[in-house]
């Protein structure tokens, strides 16, 4: 069930065409960062006017299907909190944050505009319980010791990178190399890893608006 379907009249219609937008943004974005907002009210069949009394500029639509995305990880982890084994925990996370191509936003989108206050706070929240969710991890022995969560999100990211035009196809492909990665993550058999991982400002800098 969809957010939309318990509301009805002109609300219901007003979001209705709101994911129509929004699916349409993202996949127009998604492909090209800088196309025109025309490009997304043609993919989505929408007036240009209709799109503009909802989005008043570009930078608008972005910000939403970031936070949007964010939004979206925060869920999946404090849904992480109700698995009782740890191990699993983590690696459920992980599975339905690449399932949801939460990632490929980030890839795409950084830079593009100015987070607002409110994105400020949920990515640290974000941060938060992701630190929680390798806490839990790292209890249960099976992750490599010297590994942190900022390589959790290039991990994601390298996952999210992985893109073929079958939509399907890229799913699977991803859940493969996920695999992939999750085994190396895995303290099981571990040599020492190469190089100290991402710092902040290395993962923060580009959300330095171009």
């Amino acid at each position: 069930m969809t957010v939309t379907s318990g509301l009805s009249g002109r609300r219901g219609q007003a979001a209705r065409n709101d994911e129509v937008i929004l699916t349409a943004a993202r996949e127009v974005f998604l492909a090209n960062p800088s196309a025109p907002i025309a490009a997304v009210a043609e993919r989505a069949a929408v007036g240009i006017g209709a799109l503009y009394r909802r989005y008043a500029a570009k930078e608008d639509l972005l910000r939403k299907l970031c936070h949007d995305g964010l939004l979206r990880y925060i869920a999946e982890a404090e849904a992480a909190a109700d698995e009782p084994d740890d191990w699993r925990a983590f690696t459920g996370f992980v599975e339905r944050i690449v399932d949801a191509d939460v990632h490929s936003l980030t890839v795409h989108l950084a830079g593009t505009f100015t987070p607002t206050e409110e994105m400020n706070r949920d990515a640290m929240r974000a941060g938060e319980l992701a630190e929680g969710i390798f806490v839990r991890a790292h209890r249960s022995g099976k992750l490599r010791p010297e590994v942190v969560t900022a390589d959790l999100v290039l991990v994601l990211e390298g996952c999210a990178a992985v893109r073929v035009p079958d939509a399907v196809r890229s799913a699977e492909l991803r859940r493969r190399y996920l695999a992939v990665q999750l085994a190396g993550l895995s303290a099981r058999d571990a040599g020492e890893l190469p190089g100290p991982p991402p710092t902040a400002m290395e993962l923060s800098w580009r959300w330095q608006q171009r």
